[in-house]
């Protein structure tokens, strides 16, 4: 198994596995909307994106998202999305992509790394405190705001 950072050249596969994350959080299926999303991140460098590929097929992505932190004086990336294929879950490829994440956030020069899961995501949440990830929530709110 290798875990690359996505290039243009891999668009069309990391399309197809969002396409599957965003119908895991009940979207309905629409692989150009994800192809369109996932090719503008890549091509206007505005995330960074690892694949996890076994046998020349996706099988698991990390996305996150370059940002600061204010209060610390710090950059930061936003982890976003982790997906990782569902006839392969629990085989360690998502500890996989979230430690290359960590690593390309420190070469990035990142000091943290944040992320925010829903409750129900248990397999998630035990995924992120075995890798030393800790729960902040009781010291804020999320507030989200369409517009």
């Amino acid at each position: 198994m290798e875990i690359i950072r996505a290039t243009e050249e891999h668009i069309s596969e990391v399309a197809h596995l969002f396409d599957l994350y965003r119908q895991f959080y009940k979207c309905s299926p629409d692989i150009n909307l994800a192809r369109d999303f996932i090719s503008n991140r890549i091509r206007n460098d505005e995330s960074s994106v690892f694949v996890a590929r076994h046998d020349g097929t996706a099988i698991g992505f990390v996305q996150m998202y370059p940002s600061f932190c204010s209060v610390d004086a710090i950059k930061i990336f936003i982890l976003y999305d982790l997906y990782v294929d569902a006839n392969i879950r629990s085989s360690g490829v998502g500890a996989l992509l979230m430690n290359r994440a960590t690593e390309y956030a420190r070469e990035q020069g990142a000091s943290r790394i944040d992320l925010l899961t829903e409750f129900t995501n248990t397999p998630g949440q035990r995924l992120y405190e075995k890798l030393g990830y800790k729960k902040v929530s009781e010291n804020f709110y999320s507030y989200s705001l369409p517009v």
